[in-house]
């Protein structure tokens, strides 16, 4: 065999090693019930899983979580992001709350972006992005191969003082970037500094 059938063999299995990698990734991010997915709307006080339609919801205990950046918009909501970690896999995962302070429910579908392909997402935070101001580089959330989001869905509305929990991934910015600024929908820049998972 010459030298270009093995490059070409190498490609191949590495290609297929990265789609492994990936699928286990969206797999891991699947509905397995285990609080990172889906996350729907949930009372102030204590977080909650939300079922379809806003319908019932199960308590959770609250995490002491750390507070990285929370910004005020869009008539009374809060969002609030506790995590932002950098990932072997080449991505960062954010996490964080929302907050309806509005008079009314509240629906993320704002929250999508406006690309067509992103309107099978739903509600919810496929049209967040990570700003890298130094970098001049925009990130973009992650998508499977079928062109939905690795991030959370929401599967009801966020009633009036209700708070929903969310995540994002997005590519990971170059290792020396450590500061970035997470946007969504309408709200205001957030400014948060991403750690080493």
């Amino acid at each position: 065999m010459d030298y270009r059938h093995t490059m070409k063999g190498r490609r191949a299995l590495s290609a297929v090693a990265i789609t492994a990698g990936l699928l286990l990734t969206v797999a891991g991010c699947g509905g397995g019930g285990d609080g990172k997915s889906d996350k729907g709307a949930s009372s102030a006080s204590a977080p909650a899983k939300g079922g379809s339609g806003g319908g019932k919801t199960e308590a959770k205990t609250p995490e002491a979580n750390t507070v990285l950046a929370e910004v005020k918009g869009e008539n009374g909501l809060t969002l609030a992001i506790t995590s932002a970690k950098r990932d072997g896999g080449g991505f960062v995962t954010v996490e964080g709350t929302v907050t309806n302070n509005t008079s009314d429910i509240w629906i993320a579908d704002t929250w999508r972006g406006d690309e067509r392909e992103l309107s099978k997402n739903g509600s919810s935070v496929a049209g967040a992005s990570l700003i890298d101001q130094n970098g001049k580089k925009k990130y973009l959330v992650l998508r499977d191969t079928s062109g939905r989001c690795l991030c959370t869905k929401f599967t009801g509305v966020v009633k009036q003082g209700q708070t929903a929990e969310w995540f994002a991934q997005f590519p990971a910015p170059p290792e020396g970037t450590k500061n970035v600024d997470f946007q969504v929908g309408a709200m205001p820049p957030a400014s948060i500094e991403i750690s080493e998972g």
